[in-house]
């Protein structure tokens, strides 16, 4: 069965949300899955992350990766500084602004927008009302990464914040 690596943003992506959900539903139809809780996630720090998924990627060998807001970030900066083996797909969703002000983010700006996310299939999810992105930026994003996009109405940053304790398309999309 294939391998999910679900990464989560600031703060973790602890039930309700829809991260914690979809790594609950895998696990019911036998996907190998690793979530795991980076490092300060309250107060995160790039170098920190970076190393900590990074030994993750290497050691788990994901054919599947999921990112939530500040990972996508965090997928970025991977690709762009490691030698990453490619994977079979890489589901971004959320991503924040290259001008955010949020201070626990700062080490992450700016962020780099790689040629090659090393996956054979990428989707990019934002919501039509993001705090954190506008749908411009989203689409001028998903423009320069030369990827697919759905844009969701009302759906804000993608978080149980938003009402999302649940992401059926993620769940079809993963098992696609």
């Amino acid at each position: 069965m294939k391998k999910v690596l679900i990464i989560h943003g600031l703060g973790g992506s602890d039930y309700p949300h829809w991260q914690s959900w979809l790594a609950s539903e895998l696990i019911k139809l036998n996907y190998t899955v690793s979530f795991p809780a980076l490092p300060n996630r309250d107060n995160p720090d790039l170098k920190e992350w970076l190393e900590f998924i990074n030994a993750e990627v290497k050691h788990f060998k994901p054919d599947i990766v999921v990112c939530h807001s500040l990972a996508n970030l965090l997928w970025f900066h991977l690709v762009d500084k490691y030698d990453i083996s490619p994977i079979e797909k890489l589901m971004l969703v959320a991503p924040v602004s290259q001008q955010c002000t949020v201070k626990e983010l700062q080490s992450f700006l700016p962020y780099p927008i790689p040629s090659d996310l090393r996956a054979k299939e990428v989707i990019m999810a934002c919501g039509d009302n993001d705090p954190y992105i506008s749908v411009e930026e989203a689409i001028n994003l998903q423009s320069s990464l030369n990827i697919g996009m759905k844009i969701m109405e009302n759906a804000g940053h993608i978080n149980r914040d938003s009402g999302f304790g649940e992401l059926s398309f993620a769940l079809e999309w993963v098992q696609r």
